[in-house]
């Protein structure tokens, strides 16, 4: 909680409303120096200043709470993805972590391999395209043979598995909500 600059929200947030100081501080009913002070972070307002804040500015609460997101933690270089290896799969997160509610990865099934033995389900609601290769994609009872550009959605808790029974490696791009591998 350290990064967080709660009068530079508040300051934010008044001048994106194109409210003057004075403006927000008679809406808010709080003193044109009160809200000076928290802006320049020289007072702390209190959690009912806040709400009251939040009420004038059309925000929520805890919005104000959050902390600042660094852009240059959003990019991932194609050569510095987290990586990792099980059984024969390997995968490339495309996401730079699995914070939030969706992750984006790529999965490479080589040849005459399966995701797993059996169906598996997760709660996560999944969406995939192949971007190389062919595989098949088992759903419930269901197989569907998808091609290069071929694309699936897997809604949560559906039992499926990945099965690579061709004779060149399957690239696979995928999206999952919430993150879950």
């Amino acid at each position: 909680m350290e990064n967080i600059d709660i009068g530079k929200k508040v300051e934010k947030f008044r001048k994106a409303k194109g409210l003057s100081s004075r403006e927000l501080a008679n809406i808010a009913e709080i003193t044109p120096s009160m809200l000076s002070q928290i802006e320049r972070g020289l007072a702390n307002p209190s959690i009912q200043t806040l709400k009251v804040l939040a009420k004038a500015l059309d925000v929520p609460t805890f919005s104000f709470l959050l902390e600042e997101t660094k852009t240059e933690d959003l990019v991932v270089r194609s050569h510095s993805r987290k990586k990792m290896v099980v059984e024969n799969l390997s995968y490339e997160l495309i996401s730079p972590d699995f914070t939030g509610t969706l992750a984006t990865a790529i999965m490479t099934v080589p040849p005459n391999t399966s995701s797993s033995e059996k169906l598996l389900e997760h709660k996560g609601e999944e969406v995939a395209i192949v971007i190389e290769g062919k595989i098949k994609v088992f759903l419930d009872r269901e197989e569907y043979r998808l091609e290069t550009g071929d694309s699936v959605k897997i809604p949560a808790y559906m039992k499926h598995k990945w099965e690579n029974s061709f004779t060149e490696k399957a690239v696979i791009l995928f999206s999952v909500t919430p993150p879950a591998f």
